[in-house]
């Protein structure tokens, strides 16, 4: 059964049988905005790109995203690229991390979106990051993105061990400015 998180929300990725979940996928999807104009509406295509930094504490330790499809210790994967979104499945973009693989010295992995082509949120609809337990498929949690804005960019989500060794997901959904990951690294700050 799947959780819709809310802004601030987090839940458990313990298994609900007990033990621990070892392979989950962040999935990002979306679809442009039909825009109203002279002759009827029509989509402009969006190419929105899901990225996974992973950090050790407060350091930069990795990051997964268009350019670096592998993290550097083969946890984290990037299933590729889309550029237009509203592909017709569930995810256009998925980042797939195998957390029993995850090196002990990264503590959490942000998830970021962003227009990487400029067009601002409110230019996309139906726009929402889900975890997925790989093994299963079953969806674990989903946070819409919803609500438009006038930003390019947002903070979505992390997964951060917690005290016992597990794992956590927390729901952040902020809004910042940035066509890549590099550009959001201040807005990222505050959630570590």
């Amino acid at each position: 059964m799947s959780v819709s998180l809310s802004k601030g929300q987090s839940v458990s990725l313990q298994k609900s049988g007990g033990g621990s979940l070892s392979v989950v996928r962040m999935g990002l999807g979306w679809q442009a905005a039909p825009r109203r104009g002279l002759f009827g509406s029509k989509s402009r295509q969006i190419d929105l790109d899901a990225s996974a930094v992973m950090f050790a504490e407060r350091q930069l330790a990795d990051v997964v995203f268009f350019q670096h499809l592998v993290s550097n210790d083969g946890s984290v994967r990037h299933t590729g690229d889309n550029l237009t979104g509203g592909a017709g499945g569930e995810d256009d973009e998925s980042i797939v991390v195998d957390l029993a693989r995850v090196p002990e010295h990264v503590t959490q992995i942000v998830f970021t979106v962003n227009s990487y082509t400029g067009q601002t949120f409110a230019e996309v609809r139906q726009a929402h990051c889900r975890l997925v337990d790989e093994s299963s498929g079953q969806e674990l949690a989903r946070y819409s993105l919803s609500g438009g804005g006038a930003h390019t960019g947002q903070v979505m989500a992390k997964v951060m061990r917690d005290a016992d060794g597990g794992w956590q997901m927390a729901a952040i959904g902020a809004p910042a400015r940035g066509r890549t990951f590099q550009d959001m690294l201040p807005a990222i700050t505050p959630y570590l």
